[in-house]
């Protein structure tokens, strides 16, 4: 087997300070107490806002999974499996 370089995504800044602010976005402290207007589709826009918030954490943490996070797992437990069936 070949040696692969892992990467861990808990190694990368950017990774970090990208989730900090989806997630800082996500709670909408920063808008003013008690607004609730426009009501957008008769749902206040600020619930708007943090579904808008949630959909883009979920599509962040899923994209940084797949394309960030590369571990030898899956290639040794194929290689065993191979040497087993052997």
């Amino acid at each position: 087997m070949e040696k692969k370089q892992i990467k861990e995504p808990i190694r990368k800044k950017w990774i970090w300070i990208a989730l900090l602010l989806i997630v800082i976005g996500n709670v909408p402290w920063y808008l003013p107490v008690g607004s609730y207007e426009p009501l957008i589709f008769g749902v206040p826009y600020w619930a708007l806002i943090i579904l808008a918030f949630s959909l883009i954490l979920c599509g962040f943490l899923s994209w940084v999974t797949l394309k960030e996070w590369d571990i030898v797992e899956d290639e040794e437990e194929a290689e065993k499996r191979g040497r087993v069936n052997e």
